[in-house]
């Protein structure tokens, strides 16, 4: 596999202090990668600057090969790399189904192609409910399914398990993991739920203090002593 998203020596800071720091890393294409770290380590913020809502002080973000980092969200969007937010973005007073057309980058066909991905998580049901009416959980599958109407190469999931019931979380695992093989895209996922992490990625990406500081298979990143004094609390023994 080859890298589909590049991240090079990326600095952000916030009066003065580096949320970012020169962190550089890359995601593979067709790949599922975590990105963990305690709080504060700085993964929102890489987030925030891969996806353009914050605009880096140094440092480059390129997607398939092309540079991205100094482009507006809805252009990034356009280039084939979406992002999810830890608190989804509903349109409360619109329908379920309107809330997914709406972010068709065409018109044509939006409605009928948003209704078979509401099918796929099974919001079908709810489609002409008000997407405020859903729970937590729903509404997190709304906002997989209105990034994936947008048709992404790159998706980006910011703690999609956060708020979500133990059993919306088997399926939401399960369609993350089906939005891969079925669809071809990767995955960049920021999470703070560890089992999640280690059952669904294929590398795993850690952060501390806005740096990585480790990258690998699940179970290279497991054992590896940096992480475990930085984020698992306790020193392996």
């Amino acid at each position: 596999m080859s890298a589909q998203l590049e991240v090079q020596g990326l600095v952000r800071t916030f009066d003065g202090v580096r949320a970012v720091d020169e962190a550089t890393l890359d995601v593979q294409a067709g790949s599922i990668t975590g990105l963990i770290g305690p709080n504060g380590a700085g993964k929102s913020t890489l987030f925030n600057c891969v996806s353009g809502f914050l605009r880096p002080q140094s440092g480059r973000v390129t997607l398939d090969g092309k540079r991205i980092d100094r482009r507006a969200p809805h252009r990034i969007a356009r280039a084939g790399l979406v992002r999810t937010f830890q608190t989804p973005r509903t349109l409360a007073r619109m329908t379920v189904l309107e809330n997914v057309a709406v972010a068709a980058p065409r018109p044509r066909n939006a409605e009928a192609r948003a209704a078979k991905l509401l099918e796929l998580v099974r919001l079908g049901e709810h489609a002409d409910a008000l997407a405020g009416t859903l729970s937590g959980g729903q509404r997190k599958l709304l906002d997989l399914v209105r990034a994936l109407m947008v048709g992404p190469r790159v998706l980006l999931l910011d703690e999609p398990m956060a708020g979500v019931s133990p059993t919306l979380r088997v399926e939401l695992l399960d369609h993350i993991l089906a939005v891969r093989e079925r669809d071809g895209v990767t995955l960049l996922i920021v999470e703070h739920d560890l089992d999640f992490v280690m059952r669904a990625s294929d590398r795993v990406i850690v952060m501390n203090e806005g740096r990585v500081i480790a990258q690998g298979t699940p179970d290279q990143v497991r054992t590896d002593e940096r992480v475990v004094d930085a984020y698992l609390g306790a020193r392996h023994e």
